[in-house]
């Protein structure tokens, strides 16, 4: 009777999880769309649904909520639901998709054949991903669970360090006013000025283009000069036809000077906001949690180098770690079990809430970045693809985070794998991502006083 209570408590969470997926879907993605792929939509939401449900069994495995063989039952379901998503219906469906919009097909039977050989190109290219990585034991068989978790978290363990080493910089660099460019008004009315003129420059030079040319197709029409065209022709001379051709490249060059002149008043006009809104209260938060987060960046940067360095993995979670120094080095006496407990609880509910919100929130940035109406259904498949295997290795590198008596069942359920090189995987894609992002927002901030001085 408890198994069935506990599967109906599952399955109604996962109808919520499946309900807000269908929701983001709509609200989010697709709400400058009025034509749905109703497949597109379905895939997604079961996607973030069998996602979410794995952060969801973590929890209940901290709190002991349900009984212990009903989490083992639903861990392997969902495990495997996520890996069947990922591996077999989303890629062979974005196929579909391609051939459908590149038209390489007239029937649907051909359609579809042709997909499922792009889809076996996909599975062996998806395969051969694994083999120069030590992510198996040699006890594994060749279709074993292990196979597949492993491959995905290896493409989902390198999403999710380039996404962290970003995040890690973008933050501060963000949220900080130390970063934020010095412009006044004036440098905002000095440009427009200088698009002002740049617009009747190219109004001057088109008016120009067009009388010469409709001079040049009347002096094709045989007639006899009249008195007039006598008097306007001894003051004014027609350009000839080169010059013609230099007015249209000079209208060309300005039009492209116009362009870049309005995207900086746009840019300028943007900080300015991010001025005005540094001296709220508001702002100064956020500028002191950009300080911390300052701190946090340049400190997982050096534990990511230590850890590269001496190839260390953590064996003990930072909570347990942390209470046992204030026991022993402090001399607080403090049940560590409870406590290890709760405040994993809480760290846990924390990571798996801001990576939730951090993956949509960058989805759909990316979705509005690149997508059109012929490609977002396979757009969206993409990032619901790369949002599965971002779940599942985040449960992968989470299981670190835990007290060891928690551990047991994830460790159980992914089965044998070689967590240590995730872990260590992790840190050097981390290093690369972060040391990469502050590179490009150096040359950014360095070379953005630079763009404004030229076209001024």
């Amino acid at each position: 009777m408890s198994f069935i209570l506990d599967s109906i408590a599952v399955l109604f969470t996962q109808f919520l999880f499946f309900g807000g997926g269908w929701v983001f879907f709509m609200k989010k993605l697709f709400k400058d769309y009025e034509v749905h792929n109703r497949p597109v939509q379905l895939m997604f939401s079961i996607t973030f649904s069998l996602s979410c449900t794995m952060f969801e069994l973590i929890i209940f495995e901290i709190l002991g909520i349900l009984d212990s063989n009903s989490r083992f039952f639903h861990w392997k379901i969902g495990l495997y639901g996520i890996l069947f998503v990922l591996t077999f219906v989303l890629p062979l469906y974005i196929s579909y998709l391609v051939i459908s919009n590149l038209r390489l097909a007239r029937s649907n039977q051909t359609t579809w054949a042709l997909s499922f050989a792009c889809w076996l190109a996909y599975l062996y290219l998806f395969w051969k991903i694994g083999d120069p990585f030590p992510i198996l034991s040699p006890k594994h068989g060749i279709l074993s669970i292990e196979q597949c978790i492993s491959r995905v978290g290896v493409i989902g363990v390198t999403v999710m360090a380039c996404l962290s080493g970003f995040g890690a910089v973008n933050c501060p660099y963000c949220y900080m006013s130390y970063f934020i460019r010095h412009v006044t008004e004036s440098d905002v009315q000095a440009l427009e000025r200088r698009l002002m003129q740049s617009m009747d420059m190219i109004v001057f030079k088109k008016k120009k283009i067009a009388l010469v040319e409709r001079d040049q197709m009347s002096s094709t029409v045989s007639s006899p000069p009249g008195f007039w065209q006598r008097l306007r022709s001894a003051t004014y001379s027609l350009p000839s036809h080169e010059n013609v051709g230099a007015l249209k490249s000079d209208v060309l060059a300005l039009e492209e000077l116009s362009r870049q002149l309005f995207l900086e008043i746009v840019d300028i006009h943007n900080t300015l906001e991010r001025i005005e809104y540094s001296k709220t209260f508001k702002g100064k938060y956020f500028n002191f949690v950009g300080h911390f987060f300052s701190i946090y960046c340049i400190g997982k940067i050096f534990i990511a180098l230590i850890n590269i360095i001496f190839d260390r993995v953590g064996k003990v979670d930072p909570v347990t770690h942390c209470i046992e120094l204030l026991v022993n080095h402090l001399g607080i006496e403090f049940d560590v079990m409870f406590w290890s407990q709760h405040v994993s609880f809480l760290l846990v509910g924390i990571m798996v809430i801001s990576s939730i919100r951090g993956l949509l929130i960058t989805l759909t940035k990316f979705f509005y970045a690149i997508s059109s109406s012929k490609s977002s259904n396979i757009i969206v498949l993409a990032l619901a693809q790369i949002m599965g295997m971002y779940f599942v290795s985040s449960v992968l590198l989470m299981r670190m985070n835990m007290p060891a008596q928690y551990r047991t069942i994830i460790t159980e359920v992914l089965g044998d794998l070689q967590f240590r090189f995730y872990h260590r995987w992790f840190d050097v894609i981390f290093l690369v991502s972060a040391l990469s992002s502050i590179g490009f927002l150096y040359l950014a901030h360095q070379q953005a006083p630079n763009n404004k001085q030229q076209l001024t």
